[in-house]
């Protein structure tokens, strides 16, 4: 089995240095043990660190991920609890949709009340950014 180095392992996984330990730190891969001063990784480490990455391009939390990790390696678990996991992360992610498609209605109004011209004084983009942040502070 071919063992790798901490910077090999970074490079061929496409992470930094700090992301290998920082994973280690959190408990996403295994620290494995010093040989001749060095820890040597394995290629299920380049796999393992893989599956974070995609999973993070999903839109997974890295303590999500340890739950999808923790589901994967126990073959006795159901599929039910990743497909919950799943269902879950779409609501979020319909919520965060609904948020901005909100915000961008907003902005759009405020882009279209603005012609552009003149200066910055009366711009209706600055008032109700100023507005709004007094209306907060009450």
């Amino acid at each position: 089995m071919t063992k790798l180095t901490i910077g090999r392992l970074a490079n061929s996984a496409s992470v930094g240095v700090e992301t290998v330990r920082y994973y280690e730190r959190r408990g996403l891969i295994r620290q494995p043990p010093k040989h001749g001063g060095f820890r040597e990784y394995s290629r299920d480490d380049i796999a393992r660190i893989h599956f974070i990455k995609r999973a993070q391009e999903l839109g997974f939390s890295l303590t999500e991920i340890e739950q999808l990790l923790d589901l994967s390696e126990c073959k006795g678990n159901s599929r039910a609890q990743v497909k919950q996991l799943t269902k879950e992360k779409i609501c979020e992610i319909r919520r965060k949709i609904e948020h901005l498609t909100k915000l961008e209605a907003t902005l759009t109004t405020l882009h279209e009340r603005c012609n552009g011209r003149g200066s910055i004084a009366g711009c209706p983009i600055i008032e109700s950014i100023v507005t709004r942040s007094e209306q907060s502070d009450i």
